[in-house]
């Protein structure tokens, strides 16, 4: 957001920041978002070349509305259930690192 419009909501009594502020999440914790949503990204895009979200299911012992969840970065769902997905379609634990290395 440019300056000029910063200050213009903040004369009107808005208050600007980030997600982390208004969350007050800790730096810790704003990584472990950015890395759930990055898990979640690569997650549907590896899927959609290969299977349904049904057949990832079935391969994980899941549900198709779960991998919705986790395709869509729903907070209820584990890094543990992102990487068994991720790994069911033939991801590497490397390539699992490198989507966590992308986290900036």
């Amino acid at each position: 957001m440019d300056q000029a419009k910063k200050n213009r909501l903040e004369a009107k009594g808005w208050k600007v920041g980030t997600v982390s502020d208004f969350l007050e999440l800790t730096p810790e914790e704003s990584i472990l978002v950015e890395i759930k949503l990055a898990l979640s990204q690569s997650l549907k895009e590896r899927r959609q070349k290969l299977m349904t979200q049904s057949d990832l299911a079935s391969r994980i012992s899941s549900s198709q509305p779960r991998i919705a969840k986790a395709e869509n970065g729903d907070a209820s769902v584990s890094i543990e259930l992102l990487f068994r997905a991720i790994l069911a379609t033939g991801a590497t634990p490397q390539d699992i690192g490198e989507i966590i290395a992308s986290v900036s």
